[in-house]
């Protein structure tokens, strides 16, 4: 028989199931049940209605990591509305795009982010602006409270679904041009949360720790597998080492995402202090997209105690779709299983990985032969919100109906990939994708820069950050006329901070080819030439 996969089954199992247990440590210290959870999402289910929110409608949430974007994320699902979170390290103007973009009719807003959206409230189609704390936000607009209108009712009618119909909207980091909003309907949330909850091996008594970002393509699934399984959801405001350390002990963390970024925070907080690293519950950590380098994973392992999972994927595919947790090709006592680990590793299960060249056809399993990684699979998008061309560019580049990736690896005798390089010029810094284009259409809006190139360079703390490469309008990069530290704060108040380069370097020229093309590829290797390779490995 056919049974639909919906997203709103996953809160269901977890009510039918687990409804007196604890669901949710919330970051003010309150514990919820997931029956309390459910009645929450209830009440944002019927002030939605209540307000004219209808099956389709998209309803945004810009938040940390806090029970509230659980609370309205299920909210919205439940009566077909679709979720769509927001990055809260943008800045207005991003918030105005993409607001604009999906035809947002109602808000929740963090009140610690709220402002940011006040700034273009005008200017958008939103209709109702929901906040946790209406107090703290300085506001010439309504903003409603949310533990108010959860209050008035509970009762809602829940529509018809289809399990092909949109129910998230992720919008990418728009790294070439404007942000994108990758759709993902019931049936791809759901399979791709299928996939999670196998390849992690959550379980019902699983403490899940959230550090990464819930905006992130709904937290890598774990918005939706965590909670179908019944097990705790431990929130965060934002990610700091010592409170890490201190829920695993105190609450008995055994499951948390950590990119390279993470991790190396919490090496230093170690290294400096020494805590206790598990608590009740062994503890394991998924990383993903570039690995960390391998002494980092020599100490999550061997000091910390955790089992380290490097997984990867894109916001476009669920997004996971490969695993280095491929027990049979590494001895867990043996130091050779680092250099597995820091691989992109093999498909998810029931996903197609492939590796292929400029004209479509599989690179060797050689381990040096580089191509673009394509993918088909059940957990990847069905297409951009209302950019039809752009998705069938996506799908159909030098494989038709694979998407492709935009990384460049090679795959080894064992079918493991191993991302080398980036086709388009993407920087990853701790996690967040940075278009170097956008980043050098601002620094070119400054008078004193005549010419410029933006690359990933390596960052211990990142993994890689952006750095600049200026060419002065004096000509001479001894007396630019201009500091970098001018640029940065330039750059500071266009830009979201993140986006902001690392370092800026002043030059007399570019290195270009004869038809006058950047060769950025020089500038990389140069800054790469200690790393072995031009990814931000650490």
């Amino acid at each position: 028989m056919k049974k639909p996969l919906l997203a709103t089954e996953f809160l269901d199992r977890a009510r039918r199931h687990y409804g007196d247990k604890e669901a949710v440590l919330a970051t003010t210290g309150e514990r919820y049940t997931y029956d309390e959870l459910g009645e929450r999402a209830d009440g944002f289910s019927a002030a939605l209605r209540a307000r004219g929110v209808e099956k389709g409608d998209r309803v945004a949430v810009l938040d940390p990591n806090t029970h509230y974007h659980l609370e309205a994320a299920y909210g919205a699902m439940q009566i077909g509305a679709i979720h769509t979170p927001l990055n809260y390290r943008l800045v207005p103007s991003d918030f105005e795009y993409i607001l604009d973009d999906a035809g947002v009719k109602a808000i929740y807003a963090d009140y610690e982010y709220a402002e940011k959206i006040d700034a273009i409230r005008d200017d958008v189609p939103t209709e109702t602006f929901v906040t946790n704390d209406p107090d703290a936000v300085e506001s010439d607009g309504e903003w409603e409270s949310f533990d108010e209108v959860i209050a008035e009712s509970t009762e809602y009618d829940r529509p018809e679904m289809d399990e092909d119909e949109i129910i998230t909207i992720n919008y990418t980091s728009g790294t070439t041009g404007d942000p994108k909003g990758v759709c993902r309907t019931h049936r791809t949330e759901t399979l791709h949360a299928y996939l999670v909850t196998a390849h992690q091996e959550i379980r019902d008594d699983d403490v899940y720790l959230w550090t990464l970002p819930m905006f992130h393509v709904n937290g890598w699934g774990h918005v939706f597998a965590v909670t179908g399984a019944g097990a705790r959801h431990v929130c965060t405001r934002g990610v700091d080492a010592a409170s890490i350390f201190e829920a695993i002990r105190e609450e008995g963390v055994s499951y948390l995402c950590a990119a390279p970024t993470v991790l190396n925070m919490l090496l230093d907080y170690h290294r400096e202090h020494d805590p206790e690293t598990v608590g009740d519950n062994p503890v394991r950590v998924a990383t993903a997209g570039a690995a960390p380098p391998e002494a980092t994973i020599r100490t999550v392992e061997d000091e910390f105690g955790w089992y380290l999972k490097h997984v990867y994927g894109a916001t476009e595919t669920g997004p996971l779709i490969t695993t280095s947790d491929a027990r049979r090709f590494f001895d867990q006592d043996d130091p050779a299983r680092f250099a597995v680990k820091k691989r992109q590793g093999i498909g998810y299960i029931g996903t197609e990985v492939r590796v292929v060249d400029e004209d479509g056809e599989d690179v060797p399993h050689d381990g040096e032969t580089i191509g673009e990684i394509v993918v088909r699979g059940n957990q990847v998008m069905d297409g951009y919100w209302e950019k039809p061309e752009e998705t069938d560019e996506a799908f159909n580049d030098r494989v038709e109906g694979y998407y492709h990736t935009g990384d460049l690896a090679t795959v080894d005798e064992n079918g493991m990939i191993n991302i080398q390089d980036r086709k388009k010029d993407i920087i990853i810094s701790g996690g967040e994708n940075i278009s170097s284009i956008e980043l050098e259409d601002t620094l070119f809006d400054h008078e004193t820069v005549a010419d410029v190139a933006v690359i990933p360079a390596p960052s211990e703390k990142w993994g890689e950050t952006p750095k600049a490469f200026v060419v002065p309008t004096s000509g001479d990069p001894e007396s630019p006329g201009v500091t970098s530290d001018d640029l940065v704060q330039f750059c500071r108040e266009r830009i979201a901070t993140y986006k902001v380069p690392g370092e800026i370097e002043f030059v007399a020229e570019l290195p270009k080819t004869a038809t006058g093309k950047i060769q950025k590829y020089e500038l990389r290797e140069r800054e790469w030439e200690e790393e072995g390779r031009m990814v931000g490995e650490g």
